[in-house]
């Protein structure tokens, strides 16, 4: 029986990674600050450990085949977390951004093919790239494009409350992907060989633009909704209650540089699974209960 350690385990990504792993009969590990509040499946073992702390690590990574890593700590401790990991363990699979891929949606602007995107949580995701590829432990690096549950924190809010979306660049592609089919790539190269030295960028199977979404929303739970465009300023001011400046900062700058082509699909998580990638419509439907109006307690 495969031995994996997931880090990060309590995450949106972290979660389905656990739970698809015990689908396939993996003994499941999980790296938990507290134990008490993690709220995982009775069968993952959860033990305690910190990666600010590397003494920690020791018994969380002893007897293991693989880890599943997302980075969930400051950047000072990634060199000394990645080196423990690294040496105790064969294989790690981390789970990074498509900063490698030569699309506008995922650089700056003044960005120029084959240059990394500059900006700090790329940097972040590049060093610890770095380190894992020098450690001489077998890697695999998961690049998916946005994710479908963002819409969540984007648009959820504003559509129980009524029918109209404001948000900027209508226009604007993307593909987005079903956090299930991450978790089934990430499953595959942590169980499977063949997988070492993959750098796997993933995507949804289609390119859709923003309005097309929120509609594609609407229709799933039976509700006209209405997309109103607003200025990149307006989304700035109306974003900073919900998301750090930086990250708003980078979604526009992305939105802007996708207008006019397509959004980059790729058929990686068909290639990988051998089953073709969950379209946006199967996300919505699968959390539709989100974006639907919630009664009054007690009404």
């Amino acid at each position: 029986m495969k031995r994996v350690l997931v880090i990060g385990a309590t995450g949106n990504i972290g979660r389905q990674v656990v739970s698809q792993l015990l689908a396939t009969n993996v003994s499941v590990r999980a790296l938990v600050r507290n134990p008490d509040s993690a709220s995982l499946p009775a069968a993952v073992e959860m033990v305690r450990g910190d990666l600010t702390t590397p003494a920690t690590l020791d018994r969380p990574l002893d007897d293991l085949d693989a880890v599943f890593l997302v980075w969930v700590a400051p950047r000072t401790a990634v060199a000394a977390a990645v080196a423990r990991i690294a040496e105790r363990v064969p294989r790690i699979v981390f789970l990074s951004s498509p900063h490698r891929t030569a699309h506008p949606f995922f650089q700056q602007p003044g960005w120029r093919p084959g240059e990394r995107m500059a900006n700090p949580f790329a940097k972040l995701q590049a060093e610890i790239e770095r380190l894992i590829e020098a450690s001489g432990a077998q890697w695999t690096f998961l690049r998916p494009g946005m994710f479908a549950a963002n819409t969540l924190l984007w648009w959820a809010p504003q559509i129980r409350a009524g029918n109209v979306v404001r948000w900027p660049n209508a226009a604007a592609p993307t593909a987005p992907i079903h956090e299930l089919d991450i978790a089934a790539v990430a499953a595959r190269a942590l169980c499977e060989e063949g997988h070492g030295g993959e750098d796997c960028v993933l995507t949804g199977p289609q390119s859709l633009s923003l309005f097309e979404q929120v509609s594609t929303i609407g229709e799933a739970i039976g509700r006209p909704l209405r997309f109103e465009e607003i200025s990149p300023e307006e989304a700035r001011l109306e974003l900073a209650a919900v998301m750090p400046p930086p990250v708003v900062g980078m979604l526009l700058n992305a939105f802007a540089a996708g207008i006019g082509q397509p959004a980059f699909v790729t058929s990686t998580v068909a290639d990988v699974t051998g089953r073709p990638a969950r379209t946006f419509r199967d996300w919505v439907i699968d959390n539709a209960a989100e974006f639907r109006r919630r009664s009054p307690k007690g009404a």
